[in-house]
């Protein structure tokens, strides 16, 4: 059993109370997901961001979709990452959640106006570049 100082140096042991409430901390800060490096948030916003402003069309499992909820399905999918602290930069939300549909496997495509549909991995990687090669003060 774990013990406690009192003020003289002497050991004695916890008292339920404590050990609850050390418990409940402990599995409080291991349950916390930790955020994605400032970085990374940003650029990733800046995607999600980038794709609901394109006006291009988004197709998942087969089907076209408008860029504002393009831009809503990948927030939803980044919000779920985020919870369960499983993504740290841009290039794992493109992989993780941006490629293709986790549920049907296919891959997402990109589709705007005068050009062929292309996969969004792709779409998305060029746009990161593009954000990167900003000036900061653009960003």
């Amino acid at each position: 059993m774990h013990r406690a100082r009192d003020g003289h140096g002497d050991a004695r042991p916890l008292t339920l109370r404590q050990a609850l409430a050390a418990l409940v901390l402990a599995l409080s800060v291991a349950a916390a997901p930790a955020a994605p490096p400032p970085d990374a948030q940003r650029e990733i916003d800046g995607l999600i961001a980038a794709l609901g402003h394109s006006g291009c069309q988004f197709q998942r499992n087969g089907r076209w979709y408008p860029a504002s909820d393009a831009q809503a399905h990948l927030r939803r999918k980044y919000d779920w990452l985020r919870k369960r602290d499983l993504v740290d930069s841009a290039e794992q939300f493109i992989v993780r959640a941006g490629t293709g549909s986790s549920i049907s496997g296919q891959a997402y495509q990109v589709r705007c106006a005068g050009r062929a549909a292309e996969p969004s991995a792709a779409w998305l990687r060029a746009r990161l570049a593009a954000l990167r090669a900003a000036p900061a003060d653009d960003r």
